[in-house]
């Protein structure tokens, strides 16, 4: 399941959460955005873990953007106890983003197992 967050709910369901979020920050305009979101929820099921999976409109909420510096989109965040221990931006393509996210399992893997 994707949440789809704002401004007012994003502190709630992301930085006081207790399980881990990704975040996926799109535009409506932004094509790559709408190839990625499969893999994105993809990723969520091989999880070794319970993740929470987000989305934040980027345009709709500006603030949370210039919180985050999100410079180009997708722009994805990993965030762990509030706090952003992860950061994927600038892939290519499917692959690209298929190869950044299996690096963040990897990574992440040791410190819940």
């Amino acid at each position: 399941m994707v949440l789809s967050l704002n401004e007012r709910t994003f502190r709630q369901e992301v930085l006081e959460s207790a399980t881990p979020a990704l975040v996926d920050f799109w535009a409506p305009w932004c094509g790559l955005c709408r190839l990625i979101h499969p893999l994105v929820q993809e990723f969520q099921s091989d999880w070794a873990e319970p993740v929470k999976l987000v989305r934040v409109n980027a345009d709709e909420n500006l603030k949370l953007a210039n919180t985050y510096r999100i410079k180009s989109l997708p722009t994805i965040l990993l965030f762990e106890n509030g706090q952003v221990v992860h950061r994927l931006e600038g892939f290519s393509g499917r692959e690209d983003l298929r190869r950044a996210l299996k690096t963040i399992m990897v990574h992440s893997l040791p410190k819940s197992a």
